[in-house]
């Protein structure tokens, strides 16, 4: 029985649920005589306005209960482990895996790896479907589950299998063509791997993808990323400066021409590709929406759209105030847009200070992989002045913990400073403004 149904966890007050007097501990089978796995199902059956719901309660009675209600009326119910039961965990051997690159002893959650395509559908978690067969495929197509976030980095069924290090990583293809003719929306992106899925593979892994358009309807390249933690691993290397400024003008060329045949830019690049070759990112059109933000695509334009707008309304001058900004290597690129603007003001003075990763290595650039003893090793007291600013893209877990489980409070006692975490330009604005003694945490789900 324990691994039959949905383990009810909650019952609002007041709720259909309530008036049928069902309780936590009581464990939902059935709706409608089909059976309820995790909470896609029972959303999808909830909807039904006549039910027949089959409930095992906690003291083990088999009870079948008939509702009717509104289409739009809830049962009122929370399930245990967030209704989705164990989670589906990668099987995959990857050969840019960034996990497998984590230094022991960080905090457990960092070391998670799953594949769910019921986690993609509810969450955007990105999935490979390496383990995904038919009949999942089928449960996706019935409920129309859509949109799906998936890693494809190659369609050549030989080298992705090698790339994954699964079998069955090779049916991609077929397994993207059935999901589009479902009517399946999908995300796709590649990791981009110098000498590997590069050149003419990521040529016709574009093509292809491309050619399910619009059931595939966006595909990100973004980096791979190398940390120092890789002695076992597969031998790869960074994407150098010049690679970078290659694939930017490839991705460029091929955007103009999906444009003129699909309407639609298609195919984008994440914004370390720009910064590492150099180049300015483009103008906010060139985004079609943003449908690939969570993989950093756009990120920086909206951070510089913001600063355009927040730059209109600074003030001439303010009382005395020396700032630090801290942030990873890449970001400092941005911020010293920023700075320069904002050391107009007369009484402030803002400096960037870069950091660099010694905890992931050097090759690690971006900001939000900068870790709290970093910050500690590398800023000097004496030299923050009235208040130190941090990107809240460094912090997870509710906006205190750094990667390495030191905190901000942990932080600003060592350097004996104030900190403020800011989100982007208009909080970092409203925390030089308000002054260093108002300072606190501007945490949000997303940072530029």
């Amino acid at each position: 029985m324990e691994d039959r149904g949905l383990l009810i966890a909650q019952v609002l007050p007041g709720s259909i649920a309530a008036e049928m007097d069902l309780a936590p501990g009581d464990r939902l089978i059935s709706i409608n005589g089909s059976e309820v796995r995790d909470l896609i199902d029972f959303r999808f059956f909830e909807t039904e306005e006549n039910l027949t719901i089959e409930v095992i309660t906690a003291a083990g009675e088999e009870w079948v209960l008939d509702v009717e209600k509104d289409y739009d009326q809830d049962l009122g119910l929370e399930f245990a482990d967030g209704g989705f039961g164990r989670t589906t965990w990668c099987s995959n051997q990857c050969i840019f895996c960034f996990v497998d690159q984590m230094p022991p002893a960080l905090r457990k959650s960092l070391y998670i790896k799953d594949d769910d395509y019921r986690l993609s559908f509810w969450s955007g978690n990105f999935i490979t479907l390496s383990n995904v067969g038919d009949e999942e495929l089928e449960r996706i197509a019935r409920l129309r589950l859509s949109p799906l976030y998936i890693s494809v980095h190659t369609t050549n069924p030989e080298l992705r299998r090698v790339m994954l290090g699964n079998k069955r990583a090779g049916l991609i293809l077929e397994q993207l063509k059935f999901l589009a003719s479902a009517g399946i929306e999908m995300h796709t992106q590649i990791v981009l791997c110098p000498g590997i899925n590069d050149g003419r593979e990521l040529e016709n892994t574009v093509r292809d993808l491309a050619g399910l358009w619009p059931s595939v309807s966006s595909l990100a390249v973004v980096p791979v990323g190398l940390t120092q933690f890789r002695e076992s691993c597969y031998p790869l290397r960074n994407v150098t400066p010049a690679e970078a400024h290659q694939v930017v003008e490839w991705v460029g060329l091929r955007q103009d021409e999906f444009l003129a045949g699909l309407g639609d830019p298609f195919v984008f690049v994440s914004d370390e590709f720009y910064l590492l070759a150099g180049e300015q990112v483009p103008p906010l059109d060139s985004y079609a929406g943003f449908p690939q933000l969570e993989n950093g695509v756009g990120l920086v334009r909206l951070f510089l759209e913001e600063w355009e707008e927040v730059r209109q309304d600074l003030p001439l001058e303010i009382e005395p105030l020396k700032v630090t900004i801290a942030t990873g290597v890449l970001g400092a690129i941005v911020l010293r847009q920023v700075a320069a603007g904002l050391n107009k003001i007369k009484g402030l003075q803002v400096t960037v200070k870069t950091i660099e990763n010694t905890f992931f290595g050097e090759r690690v650039t971006v900001t939000g992989l900068v870790t709290g003893q970093d910050l500690m090793d590398q800023i000097d007291p004496r030299k923050i002045g009235d208040l130190l600013v941090l990107p809240a893209v460094m912090l997870k877990e509710e906006g205190e913990l750094f990667l390495d489980s030191l905190t901000v409070a942990d932080l600003a006692e060592r350097l004996k400073t104030r900190v403020a975490v800011v989100k982007g330009p208009r909080q970092l604005v409203e925390a030089l403004l308000e002054g260093p003694e108002h300072a606190e945490l501007f945490v949000e789900d997303r940072d530029y």
